[in-house]
């Protein structure tokens, strides 16, 4: 079953702590270098359900970037790592 992205111009549901719709998340995360994109990286990876992430990440994204997102993923540390892993052992890139 595949899901429906969020539309741009909606807020969405992880936004508890914020009132940007997806446009202004993606904006903001095309504007960033450094320390506050992976702070928005990691906010997206600790808030949004795993099949939301895809609208504002790319797998290899998630990947790369692993090592440095680590400290900044609370409760979703041990969940990226798994499917980090996983992703390996199954081959993909």
């Amino acid at each position: 079953m595949k899901v429906a992205p969020l539309p741009d111009d909606t807020i969405p549901y992880f936004c508890w702590d914020r009132r940007l719709t997806v446009a202004e998340i993606k904006a903001r995360l095309a504007a960033a270098s450094g320390l506050e994109r992976v702070r928005w990286a990691s906010w997206i990876r600790r808030e949004a359900a795993f099949e939301d992430v895809w609208t504002f990440l790319s797998p290899e994204e998630v990947r790369d970037h692993l090592t440095e997102l680590r400290p900044f993923l609370g409760r979703k540390k041990e969940f990226w790592q798994y499917i980090i892993e996983t992703w390996h052992e199954l081959g993909k890139p």
